[in-house]
């Protein structure tokens, strides 16, 4: 998880405190960024990245696929008009 998004959020968290709790802002902040970096690392979550590039192999193999399937039907098809031997 992106830390700086995780420091963002606990910011806003701070800034949405009321105007009497700003001397527990900073307290309160680093309290709600410990909180959420312990909750996300038990999220099984994959960078954007990692998710490209799993995108990217699944696109491959499904062109793969495709293809062995257009083989495979010209196959069957050959072999149905073969007249038997």
């Amino acid at each position: 998880m992106n830390r700086t998004f995780i420091d963002d959020l606990a910011r806003q968290f701070g800034d949405a405190l009321p105007g009497g709790m700003t001397d527990l802002k900073g307290d309160l902040e680093r309290q709600w960024r410990a909180i959420l970096q312990a909750q996300f690392a038990k999220l099984d979550l994959v960078t954007r990245e990692e998710f490209d590039v799993q995108s990217g192999v699944l696109a491959r193999t499904r062109e793969k696929v495709e293809a062995l399937e257009r083989r495979v039907a010209m196959l069957e098809k050959l072999a149905l008009d073969k007249p038997d031997t």
